[in-house]
């Protein structure tokens, strides 16, 4: 199963497309783009409590049959956060100081 590749930040609703080496995701795919990460949620997931890492990049030429961007596209619907602000905050207060690995 690949990964979804959500074409947008959860957050400030930035684009995200596939190549974008600034997304950010959590272990449920949630997808953020960097600066959100770091300024806002201060590397925790507002949706699971979870760290983020780089999100891969999908090869655009199809090295292998089948496996390309092309072939097997990113999404294109959009996600945005359930959480008011203010409980996003609330939840990044709490854990960050908690290293992801240990969470």
């Amino acid at each position: 199963m690949a990964l979804e590749l959500r074409p947008n930040c959860e957050y400030c609703d930035k684009d995200l497309p596939p190549a974008a080496t600034e997304a950010r995701i959590c272990t449920y795919e949630c997808t953020f783009c960097a600066d959100c990460v770091e300024t806002h949620l201060h590397n925790v997931c507002p949706n699971c409590g979870g760290g983020f890492a780089p999100r891969p990049i999908r090869p655009a030429t199809e090295w292998r049959p089948g496996l390309s961007v092309a072939l097997r596209p990113a999404s294109t619907k959009r996600v945005h956060l359930s959480r008011s602000a203010e409980e996003v905050a609330e939840l990044s207060a709490r854990v960050r100081d908690i290293p992801p690995e240990e969470r």
